[in-house]
């Protein structure tokens, strides 16, 4: 897993309006649902996906607010395999209730 390079990861971010980046390493993005429940069963969906792929991001629950916050710790930066995963979660996000 290769670390990518600025103009790959800003080219990867152009196409993902909704993320952010907080630094050299890290993106995140904020996603929102009608009660918390809703929410859970999104990060239940992430949960599973991530440990399929053995790339887990950070979760945070914070009422009707799930944070997803990733990066590639072996890489010390983000990769590929980063932004496959987000692309996952903005699809499952848009299959849920919310």
């Amino acid at each position: 897993m290769e670390r990518l390079t600025e103009e790959q990861i800003n080219q990867e971010l152009e196409k993902l309006p909704n993320w952010k980046r907080l630094d050299e390493k890290w993106i995140e993005r904020k996603y929102r649902f009608k009660n918390f429940l809703a929410g859970v069963r999104f990060v239940d969906q992430i949960a599973s996906y991530a440990e399929e792929k053995q790339h887990h991001p950070f979760i945070s629950i914070d009422y009707k607010v799930v944070t997803l916050k990733i990066s590639s710790w072996q890489a010390k930066g983000l990769t590929d395999l980063d932004f496959e995963m987000v692309n996952h979660f903005d699809e499952l996000y848009e299959t849920v209730d919310k």
